[in-house]
């Protein structure tokens, strides 16, 4: 039954998304067979209105009928360039997730039954929302210190039932991907199924604001001496599950050109500090804000640029920090046999493919760089370029290097809004140079000397374990080739009841879908 309520939710997904004209808007060129044909009864179906919106407003009336699960949808996909492409990931990463509001006195009693506490010892007063999103809602609120001392708080606060939605709402998201695994061969290696189980998992842990204040903290420990940035502090003693109180953010939004240059801030020096930021924290601590659109970035009356909201974060190993640094070095000293050999080593591609054929395809990326005026580069281009590539050579993806490459150019559009002459290699060279001398020479051979005599240490203290399990496994399996693997009997029972349900649900199932169908049509018309 679940799988059948899953297919009504998905049929009616699909039918406001033509409506709405969001299929539409997508581009066909390249579409065969029934996909081609989709797209054009979607286009046809597509209300006239929506022909005059542009992708972004297109997807925000579809959110709004969809609803909050959708919206964390859109934002997810968008870091995920590989799967709809990075012109679409681009126009999702700056889609306003605006919600209805939830009443003042729902929020108070879910911030008492998270805290245990009234929320009249915790706080002096709690004023209305001033920001809703798909999982919560921020209010204003003030706390008293132990002192006596007003200070002002925000208080993030999860919204009633979201769990409930997500979870029903990613069945459906589940069983599409499944369909387009089993139906769509050149989807296969983007692995849809994967990517649905991954934005499962990524909705669970933005839903516990436990972990968002955790990544807060650490990205304000790790970046504690940083010139230009900082995070707010979180109020551990007013916060958790459903619950995230932090220092109130007094500051203009980085969308606000005018308002910012009105205030007397330097434009290019933001933009400059946008990107080392991003990079400094990346590169140097593998770990790093990966939803930085200008709304989540505040610039306070110092010039500082004030980070918040953390649902997203990224990680990348020292693997992956030192692969994008040989990468960049080989870009920028038109070694493209050198880049094309660090892909290989890495194993991101195969290693059945021709290293010299994919040596040329990425001198067909880098030499165009090197003919243009470094004001001109566009990281996006480089991208879309790039990706282009790792689909003609069958590469895996690698979603934190995905994360990280759609950070990158939402940070790159971030800077040139500031700066239209922003030089990209010029603001990344002072943080990329430092990395690459003290991880790539002399000091990063003693660094990695150091780890490999640490893990040496470890799996000596680790070898009698390993030896007598290694014993037990043995015997295991000596058994089992003499008398065979043994089921038990509840084991057989249990198989019987699911191949009977499996069988009974099947029958009923096309029954079902074609009334929904009809009613679907009718209720949303």
């Amino acid at each position: 039954m679940n799988k059948v309520m899953a297919t009504l939710r998905l049929m009616r997904a699909g039918w406001v998304l033509a409506r709405e004209g969001v299929i539409a808007g997508l581009p066909s060129g390249g579409l065969t067979g029934m996909a081609a044909t989709g797209h054009r009864i979607a286009s046809a179906l597509a209300r006239r209105r929506s022909r005059t919106l542009d992708n972004a407003e297109r997807m925000t009336r579809a959110i709004a009928r969809l609803g909050p699960s959708y919206a964390k949808l859109g934002q997810f996909l968008a870091t995920r360039p590989d799967v709809i492409g990075l012109d679409l990931a681009l126009d999702l990463a700056h889609l306003q997730d605006r919600m209805e509001s939830f009443p003042k006195a729902e929020a108070v009693r879910r911030i008492e039954d998270s805290l245990g506490r009234p929320a009249s010892e915790l706080f002096e007063e709690i004023d209305e929302p001033v920001a809703a999103a798909s999982i919560a809602q921020v209010h204003p609120a003030t706390v008293r210190d132990d002192d006596g001392t007003l200070r002002k708080v925000a208080i993030k606060v999860i919204r009633p039932g979201v769990r409930q939605r997500f979870a029903r709402d990613l069945q459906a998201f589940h069983l599409f991907a499944q369909l387009q695994e089993n139906h769509v061969p050149a989807s296969r290696r983007l692995r849809p199924v994967a990517v649905a189980e991954t934005l499962a998992q990524t909705t669970k842990i933005e839903m516990d604001l436990r972990l968002e204040a955790a990544a807060l903290s650490e990205l304000r420990q790790n970046t504690e001496n940083d010139p230009g940035f900082r995070v707010p502090k979180v109020d551990w003693q007013r916060t958790g599950r459903d619950v995230l109180t932090l220092e109130w953010v007094d500051g203009i939004k980085l969308s606000e050109i005018e308002a910012l240059r009105a205030a007397g801030h330097d434009l290019d020096a933001l933009a400059d500090a946008v990107v080392q930021n991003f990079l400094r924290h990346a590169m140097r601590d593998g770990f790093f804000h990966a939803d930085m659109h200008p709304g989540n970035l505040f610039v306070d009356a110092k010039g500082d640029i004030v980070a918040v909201d953390l649902g997203i974060a990224g990680r990348i190993g020292l693997k992956e920090r030192r692969f994008l640094a040989e990468i960049l070095y080989g870009f920028i000293t038109r070694d493209f046999r050198r880049v094309a050999r660090v892909h290989f080593e890495a194993g991101y591609v195969p290693a059945h493919q021709d290293m010299g054929a994919f040596e040329q395809a990425i001198r067909a990326i880098g030499e165009p760089i090197h003919g243009q005026p470094a004001e001109t580069i566009s990281m996006a281009n480089l991208l879309t370029l790039l990706f282009e590539v790792t689909d003609i050579f069958d590469m895996q993806t690698r979603p934190e290097l995905l994360l990280l490459q759609k950070t990158m150019v939402v940070v790159e559009g971030n800077a040139r809004a500031l700066n239209p002459r922003f030089n990209m290699w010029k603001a990344a060279e002072p943080v990329v140079g430092e990395w690459i001398a003290r991880n790539l020479g002399p000091a990063a051979m003693l660094t990695d000397a150091k780890t490999g005599l640490e893990s040496l240490g470890r799996l000596a203290r680790a070898l009698p374990d390993l030896a007598d399990r290694t014993e037990r496994l043995s015997l295991e399996i000596e058994e089992m080739a003499e008398s065979g693997m043994k089921l038990a009997p509840e084991t057989v029972a249990a198989i019987g009841k699911a191949e009977a349900r499996e069988s009974r649900s099947g029958r009923v199932a096309l029954w079902v879908i074609a009334l929904a169908a009809l009613w679907i049509a009718w209720q949303v018309g």
